[in-house]
């Protein structure tokens, strides 16, 4: 259970706190799509190799073939994470850029008192 807590919080929130700081370039559609498919896809490998939402979910097919390169359910978070980088790049850079004042206050968050 804690495994699973840590797997969605991380591939929900780390992608957009790290590039939400050091990425001038991310925006909020970024982060949005980038939280919702890192949890998205975390949650889903979650549901279809842990062996107690299998039951929940009435999942029959062996759990073997459910795991993708042998990984445990306990790490789900491993597609999560890079999908949620990924997705925050790629919708960061077909959006408009933020706006200066956006820019001021990640400068601010960065080094504050300078």
């Amino acid at each position: 259970m804690v495994a699973a807590a840590f797997s969605l919080a991380a591939a929900g929130f780390f992608p957009a706190l790290v590039l939400g700081i050091f990425w001038r370039r991310a925006t909020g559609l970024g982060a949005v799509a980038g939280m919702t498919s890192g949890f998205g896809i975390t949650l889903y490998y979650l549901c279809t190799t842990q062996p107690w939402l299998r039951s929940v979910f009435g999942i029959q097919t062996p759990l073997e073939d459910a795991l993708w390169w042998d990984i445990k359910a306990n790490a789900a978070g491993v597609f999560g994470v890079p999908l949620g980088f990924l997705m925050i790049v790629l919708v960061s850079l077909v959006t408009p850029r933020p706006s200066q004042k956006t820019l001021d206050l990640v400068d601010f968050i960065r080094a504050p008192g300078v």
